[in-house]
């Protein structure tokens, strides 16, 4: 798999761009503010919905245009897929395949996979759990694009069940039933009616959140030994690198997942359950859902050591590193074909050794794309065809 052509239009600082692409390395050069990580963050775009960089779409539109277009020649199996994507801040973004409009945007994942290591991921170690619930679930994705439907439909869930937390709770909470106002239902009604549909809402939760625990806890299960290889190869066999589960539920299931079990969907759709009536009252005090895939965390670990905040700075970006070649080297087994892997100005921040052995790593690659503010930064064995960017204009070099 591999990206030929690239176009954007109101993209970022871009008001249009084209950009050929061949297999192989190509390397993106400019100082900082220039623009070249913006090309790489479109193509990554392409493959997730979503930008590594911003949490909404507003920042990817250039200042004073009402939308931005991404469009990529996407080549798969000798055959050539035009896939577009019409970013519309405050309404509905809309995509296209080989100029056919599809339904939802989400229709367009897989077309294009991608696996990008920016500097921002040093976040997948040092930060929150929503850096890394957001990395196994982009990989879910990547590895099967239904899963989008699927956290769709979580995130719709779990809206709801809290607005009825937090809207109920005067109703639900003990002894603090409200007065009886006249054309309104009597307290003990009113408390029967909100207890029934947070039940409803609790058998859609548990429903949905036991599919994409499941996903999660067969992910990785898969991804384990490929990090275990990655980190391995990045650090020179400096320390052992795992990743286990923290679940929300009770403690003896969670446990079992943290070890490495993964149960039947129906067995943890039960558990779910189960733990949500355990925490009822709580979450009633608070208004908030306190247990589900949401309030889950991956455990990274060095040998018998948490990596957060006990891996030293270089530890925590090779292991940063070896989670995203792990997650290409998955991919590159479920799929019997190369994602395109984005390195986003990443070399910069690596010793040498780490830089000519992660060189050593991608060069096999169907298609890498590198950033870099100067050559210098880019082991010698990476510069291939290499694009100067500067204030926005892209020009090859001879």
């Amino acid at each position: 798999m591999h990206v030929r052509h690239l176009t954007v239009a109101d993209f970022r600082s871009y008001a249009s761009a084209d950009l050929p692409l061949e297999t192989g390395v190509t390397t993106l050069v400019g100082l900082n503010g220039q623009g070249k990580t913006n090309l790489v963050e479109a193509v990554g775009y392409l493959a997730t919905l979503s930008s590594h960089r911003v949490a909404t779409d507003q920042p990817l539109v250039r200042f004073g245009a009402e939308q931005a277009v991404i469009r990529a020649a996407v080549v798969r199996d000798g055959r050539e897929t035009l896939v577009e994507l019409e970013l519309n801040p405050g309404r509905a973004n809309r995509a296209r395949l080989n100029r056919s409009p599809v339904p939802r945007p989400r229709e367009v994942l897989g077309t294009l996979r991608t696996v990008l290591f920016a500097p921002e991921d040093l976040a997948l170690v040092k930060g929150d759990p929503s850096e890394r619930r957001r990395f196994v679930d982009d990989l879910l994705v990547a590895r099967q694009p239904r899963w989008a439907g699927v956290r769709s439909d979580y995130d719709r869930i779990l809206k709801q069940r809290n607005a009825l937390l937090k809207s109920a709770a005067p109703v639900l909470r003990r002894g603090r039933r409200p007065p009886p106002r006249p054309g309104t239902e009597p307290p003990e009604e009113a408390q029967a009616s909100a207890l029934h549909t947070l039940d409803v809402w609790n058998d859609h939760l548990s429903t949905v959140g036991a599919q994409l625990l499941y996903a999660r806890l067969r992910l990785l299960r898969d991804l384990g030994p490929y990090l275990a290889k990655a980190y391995d190869e990045v650090s020179a066999g400096q320390s052992d690198a795992r990743v286990s589960y923290r679940s929300s539920l009770r403690e003896e299931a969670a446990a079992q997942l943290a070890a490495g079990e993964v149960p039947d969907v129906e067995v943890l759709r039960a558990e779910l359950l189960a733990t949500l009536e355990e925490v009822r009252g709580r979450e009633v005090e608070r208004g908030v859902s306190l247990v589900g895939p949401h309030r889950d965390d991956l455990v990274l670990t060095l040998g018998d050591l948490p990596a957060k905040g006990y891996a030293s700075h270089g530890e925590s970006w090779s292991f940063a590193l070896g989670l995203k070649l792990a997650a290409y080297q998955l991919l590159r087994h479920d799929l019997g074909e190369d994602p395109v892997l984005v390195l986003d100005d990443v070399f910069a921040e690596l010793d040498v050794g780490r830089r000519e052995r992660l060189a050593a790593m991608v060069a096999d690659c169907e298609q890498v794309l590198i950033t870099a503010a100067v050559d210098a930064d880019v082991p010698a064995s990476l510069l291939g065809r290499t694009y100067a960017v500067s204030l926005g204009e892209v020009v090859l070099r001879e």
